[in-house]
């Protein structure tokens, strides 16, 4: 196992010794971020070129079935090390970084992207890496390796979820002692949040969660974007339910297009843009949009938390 520190160091050794990672972790502190107010969300935007490779990712099954797996060990280039975790996970740094320390945590063998028995694994990582948020993205839901079983985690303080949801108005709709399941959906973005001490029992909550939230036709999961850190009596586990993959405005060819791919890291309050002429043009607005078109409304949300048992 491994705790935060260790796994900084781990980070400014493999930026030490990896020219490529080194280059786009440096290129960060040149990336241009503005700050949006979404009806009381607070949302950032960074313009990253580096993301590109990630936002324009095809992850069709012909283009999955013709690319090697960059997460299996033997395609990963040779200077990336990497921390075991348990007996089925590898830290890794990911050399295409968002966040100042910016981390892959893949299942060590070939299987696809799902969730569901893993949750209990998530909220531990999240207590044992306590200064970093894990999170997960469903097969289309921003994930670039769908068919390979990942984590991602990044340092907590970059992202303004928790920010946003300070204040936001909690209905418990499930408890299993003190660990807590609550619709928040006072904001524009509505989501379930878990507040446990016990890995275990949260992952109990969540499968109630789970079982409660449609799975679209064609897909192996419900379509969501969960994100997990430490608070200081636990660990809070946010589940964010989707009924999208995109937003409309991203494969039109229109001059309305912009090549924004929501992930976790978006819906966590920090939206990516891989071209200067979107950055520019991102505003209020368009979040309300991609809000709109890929989350699910306060009548759908309804439903699942009435389902939950």
């Amino acid at each position: 196992m491994a705790n935060s520190n260790q796994v900084n160091e781990f980070i400014s050794a493999q930026i030490a010794e990896w020219p490529q990672a080194a280059g786009n972790f440096a290129a960060l502190n040149d990336v241009k971020v503005k700050d949006l107010d979404v009806d009381g969300m607070h949302i950032k935007v960074q313009f990253n070129p580096a993301r590109m490779v990630s936002s324009a990712a095809k992850v069709d099954a012909a283009s999955l079935k013709a690319r090697k797996c960059f997460l299996c060990a033997e395609n990963r280039p040779d200077v990336q090390r990497g921390i075991e975790w348990g007996d089925k996970y590898i830290i890794l740094v990911n050399p295409f970084p968002i966040f100042p320390r910016h981390l892959t945590i893949p299942d060590t063998s070939h299987t696809d992207q799902l969730i569901q028995g893993r949750v209990a694994d998530m909220l531990r990582l999240a207590q044992e890496l306590d200064q970093y948020t894990v999170f997960y993205n469903g097969p289309r839901c921003g994930a670039s390796a769908p068919d390979h079983m990942h984590f991602q985690a990044g340092n907590s303080d970059f992202l303004t979820l928790d920010e946003n949801l300070q204040g936001a108005d909690m209905q418990v709709i499930a408890q299993d002692g003190e660990s807590t399941l609550a619709l928040v959906d006072s904001m524009p973005m509505k989501v379930f949040v878990i507040d446990t001490d016990n890995p275990e029992t949260g992952s109990k909550l969540f499968e109630r969660l789970y079982a409660a939230i449609p799975v679209p036709e064609g897909e192996k999961e419900p379509m969501m974007n969960i994100l997990a850190y430490s608070t200081p009596v636990g660990v809070r586990l946010v589940v964010i339910p989707r009924k999208r993959h995109r937003p409309s405005f991203y494969g039109t060819e229109t001059d309305e297009q912009m090549l924004i791919s929501p992930a976790s890291v978006d819906m966590g309050g920090v939206f990516i843009t891989p071209r200067p002429q979107d950055f520019e043009r991102v505003n209020a607005d368009t979040i309300r949009t991609i809000f709109d078109e890929l989350c699910l409304s306060k009548e759908e949300i309804d439903e699942i938390a009435n389902n939950v048992k």
